[in-house]
């Protein structure tokens, strides 16, 4: 394998593992890993090699992005809701509270 696959399936495993961290697996939010699935699987074999060191480059990036929670501090694309209620909940665990019914889990 050359450099460029090696270093194109680090940077896909990485990511994949980052939306499904973050993101999440529910069936509701698998369209964002089909698409990354997508994305490396089409484009590997019509693209210039400038182009695929291009597209690895903002795979990188996005995952990084991820996993600093950057993007969700902007709210971009993800519904955040839950991971917000196990924020305040550890919040107030951590105090020796409970939260109320309207923020409990269902």
């Amino acid at each position: 394998m050359s450099s460029k696959m090696l270093q194109a399936a680090k940077v896909y495993r990485q990511l994949l593992k980052a939306v499904k961290k973050h993101i999440g697996k529910e069936d509701y939010k698998i369209h964002f890993s089909e698409y990354v699935m997508q994305e490396f699987r089409n484009n590997s074999k019509l693209l210039d090699p400038a182009s695929i060191q291009q597209k690895i480059n903002l795979a990188h990036d996005y995952t990084f992005l991820l996993n600093s929670d950057l993007l969700f501090s902007y709210n971009i694309a993800v519904d955040r809701s839950d991971e917000m209620k196990k924020v305040l909940g550890k919040s107030a665990a951590s105090v020796g509270l409970q939260l109320p019914d309207v923020y409990q889990s269902r």
